[in-house]
């Protein structure tokens, strides 16, 4: 069938390719725009912007590496150096673009050569291989270590503390030596010909290491350590630890110009560290020496063929340890605290072995007026069988004791009692026998007679005794008399790891085990309540100031790096009683009646009162010398006390040391206020026990 065309048919197909020639010419003109647009952006690109481009793609950026801060000085009272920062040079690598694997392997080999020859030769030198390594490239000296650095910006300290040698020669040779830069760092230094202090200043740690696991709160807290870093040092202990934010500063920063792989393209800019604040303390340089040396001599006294044969200093051959505070009775302040055997705190700059922590540095670095420090002994089984530095307060509780029973009316300040030398309580069959030493009988005393004798059979009775019967709570009430003079409470000082609370008032457990009446007659004469040397020290300070208990003071000033004083702590009573004074008279009328070793010649009236404290031990029964007095006693100025760990009889043991702080102070400061010059005589400056010192007539061997 042939098919028709008509005029309307034709029509349509023609209309039909107009629209698909307009389309396709449509697509190809869209085609050629844009092509012509890419060919000249490109044109662009490479004629127009090809310089800035390549200016862009070597574009640097700014990377900061922080800088540890510079830490403040510690200072004694007349501004000698205990604790300090020095400067140090130190050796840097950089990764910069375009170093080459066999050069960097190069420089290794050659700062090596530098090292060995112009180091310090009694010190190991980084080897080649060690320094390749601390470079971090990405790969060992042979080059098989092949790894991605652990970052790019940041550069890595080859060496620290380079002599003037090896300054000198690198200096010298600075063309030969690329990527590398000596920066001034700061390192802290402490006082070690002779130590001052050591233990009371502290030392530092790195913040990694005082962060982690086994570091300190403080630091694992990041709101306090906000800026810190891991590489710095911090305070660990001491007073380091306890003014670490006044002593920090504020970080520096070294910025680097960065590629964007970030690998340094130029040269550093340093923005320095801010330094911290200097501390001055109250420590008196010359007292705190002195107070150091009297504990070594006497120790080396106790230790000697003459001590051996004396029937009452025998008794301290066992000591290896001692523990002395020196602290003013209107301030606080406390001017020597000496914890022996004391060490060098740079050990922990220098670095020590496990082996060298382990048989010294142990044994040393707990302040042991404070807290429980051990004698060197290097067995557990051993250690047990003697006692640390925190010991029963013994016979030097009893000024406290008599006290007690005045102000709480368990017997007059005329009535006697008649001492026979023992004391017996508890149900008959079962009882309890309590004896002075050596069963010395004194007859009809009163309480400042009971004090100046040490009569244990007095306290027992007349006080532990009554305070059980006549007393509803007599716990309690003895307990708080003792926290309101600084026992079973810590001192307040603020200074870290301190010791105090109620697990030193053992009479509490006591008599759950035994019974109050038991618990309360052996804590009437001290052996049932344990203290530090600085606790003892604050009750010194607490009797001469008949009821008032001060904090103890360890900054005299807090200073600018550049000596602008910023603050100034003042004295803080912690704690303050009433007493009548014919209370605190016939209590200064015992303790200067004491019986003492040591204080021949002594120019002032002065407070004492010695101490034995018992304590078992798993090798047997051990006797510790315990001290405490006051000077002048018509105005105390100054405070000490003593302890000796086996040291015997508190008078042969432990007194002779105070009386040498005593005379240290009288000649720096004064006790009356007049700083004395050198001591006259032998009394002060001669041997432990004076020649010719012998016991009292009524003696007193505690």
């Amino acid at each position: 069938m042939r098919r028709v065309v008509t005029e309307d048919s034709a029509k349509r197909e023609a209309e039909e390719r107009r629209h698909f020639s307009f389309r396709i010419n449509g697509f190809f003109f869209v085609i050629f725009v844009l092509f012509s647009v890419l060919i000249v952006r490109l044109a662009v690109l490479q004629f127009v912007e090809g310089k800035e481009l390549i200016a862009k793609e070597n574009e640097t950026n700014n990377a900061d590496t922080p800088i540890a801060p510079i830490r403040g000085n510690i200072y004694d009272v007349n501004g000698y150096p205990l604790a300090y920062t020095t400067s140090v040079q130190s050796l840097y690598f950089r990764v910069e673009v375009g170093q080459k694997k066999e050069e960097i392997v190069a420089l290794a080999r050659k700062l090596a050569d530098i090292f060995k020859t112009f180091g310090d030769p009694a010190k190991q030198q980084p080897t080649a291989e060690e320094i390749v390594l601390k470079m971090d490239v990405g790969y060992d000296i042979n080059l098989n270590d092949v790894r991605d650095p652990s970052y790019y910006n940041i550069p890595r300290k080859i060496k620290s503390q380079l002599n003037e040698k090896e300054i000198a020669y690198i200096a010298e040779h600075r063309d030969e030596l690329p990527w590398i830069e000596v920066t001034e760092e700061s390192i802290r230094r402490y006082s070690n010909e002779p130590v001052i202090a050591a233990q009371l200043v502290g030392y530092l740690r790195p913040f990694n290491t005082a962060r982690g696991s086994n570091g300190l709160e403080f630091y694992k807290n990041k709101s306090n350590t906000e800026g810190y870093l891991d590489s710095e040092s911090v305070g660990f202990d001491g007073i380091e630890q306890m003014y670490q934010t006044e002593l920090r500063g504020k970080n520096g920063k070294k910025t680097y110009p960065v590629d964007v792989l970030g690998r340094i393209t130029g040269r550093v800019t340093l923005t320095p560290p801010e330094k911290g604040n200097n501390l001055h303390l109250t420590i008196h340089k010359d007292v705190q020496l002195q107070t150091q040396q009297a504990i070594e001599d006497q120790l080396n006294w106790l230790h000697s063929a003459e001590a051996r044969s004396n029937p009452y200093a025998r008794y301290g051959q066992n000591a290896k340890a001692g523990y002395a505070v020196a602290m003013e009775v209107d301030t606080g302040r406390v001017v020597a605290m000496a914890s022996y055997p004391d060490y060098d705190p740079n050990i922990w700059i220098n670095g020590f072995t496990t082996e060298e922590y382990k048989t010294y540095l142990q044994f040393r670095v707990n302040n042991g007026t404070i807290t429980a420090a051990s004698p060197e002994y290097h067995t557990d089984e051993e250690l047990r069988k003697h006692p640390n530095s925190i010991v029963f307060m013994g016979s030097t509780i009893k000024p406290l004791s008599v006290l007690i029973g005045l102000n709480e009316g368990l017997f007059g300040l005329f009535e006697e009692y008649y001492d026979t030398g023992k004391y017996s309580f508890g149900k008959a069959g079962s009882q309890s026998t309590i004896s002075n030493s050596d069963n010395h009988a004194y007859g009809s005393i009163n309480g400042a007679e009971a004090i100046r004798y040490s009569s244990n059979t007095f306290m027992s009775e007349m006080i532990g005794n009554r305070l059980y019967f006549n007393k509803k709570d007599g716990l309690n009430i003895f307990a708080n008399y003792l926290r309101k003079f600084g026992i079973g409470v810590t001192t307040g000082s603020g200074l870290p790891r301190e010791y105090g609370g109620d697990r030193q008032l053992e009479f509490f457990a006591n008599a759950k085990t035994d019974s109050p009446q038991s618990a309360l007659i052996y804590a009437s004469w001290g052996q049932n309540e344990k203290i530090t040397t600085l606790q003892l020290a604050q009750y010194g300070v607490a009797l001469a100031n008949k009821g008032k208990r001060i904090k103890p003071l360890f900054v005299d000033k807090i200073t600018t790096y550049d000596g602008q004083l910023i603050k100034k702590p003042e004295t803080e009573v912690l704690d303050e009683t009433k007493f009548p004074d014919s209370y605190w008279q016939q209590i200064y009328k015992g303790m200067s009646e004491v019986g003492v070793q040591g204080f021949d010649g002594f120019p002032y009236a002065f407070g004492r009162k010695t101490g034995t404290s018992t304590q078992d031990a798993s090798g047997g029964r051990v006797e510790n010398a315990v001290f405490v007095a006051f000077a002048p006693l018509d105005k105390p100025k100054l405070a000490v006390a003593v302890i000796v760990p086996e040291g015997g009889f508190g008078s042969w043991g432990a007194a002779p040391i105070a009386r040498k702080i005593f005379d240290a102070y009288d000649q720096y400061i004064g006790l009356n206020g007049v700083p004395k010059g050198a001591p006259a005589g032998a009394a002060a400056a001669g041997a432990a026990v004076p020649a010719g010192s012998t016991a009292p007539a009524a003696p007193n061997r505690q």
